[in-house]
């Protein structure tokens, strides 16, 4: 541990020891679960940056869209209303296939590894 290290664990040991953390909101209950904890690690820091800027990978909000339309089809009565969304459904799936080949995402080991924690949290 380097010098940085011990003297700021010395100073959270003695905080706790004072009692200045025994009056955190909190205090004793689990964390929430981080958004993207099931992003791959390597990829977190990137994807919580442009979370926090407001942007969206794109294959996420082709993802999100496909979903949305999803929804909207369950709820669809109309069979001309079903068609249309059905084929926006169909040319989307293309768009982000077309967008995983072009970035080669279907090779990447993360990829493969997180593909149906991806798909059921989408799905």
């Amino acid at each position: 541990m380097d010098m940085f290290s011990r003297l700021a664990e010395d100073k959270i040991k003695k905080a706790i020891s004072d009692g200045n953390f025994n009056h955190i909101a909190g205090k004793g209950k689990p964390l929430k679960k981080d958004s993207l904890a099931d992003v791959p690690e390597d990829l977190r820091m990137s994807y919580r940056i442009m979370k926090n800027s407001g942007h969206l990978p794109e294959e996420v909000q082709l993802n999100k869209e496909i979903a949305s339309l999803r929804d909207l089809l369950k709820l669809c009565t109309e069979d001309e209303e079903k068609e249309r969304l059905e084929n926006r459904i169909i040319e989307k799936e293309i768009q982000f296939q077309l967008l995983l080949d072009k970035r080669k995402l279907n090779q990447s080991p993360a990829y493969n590894r997180y593909k149906s924690k991806i798909h059921n949290r989408l799905f």
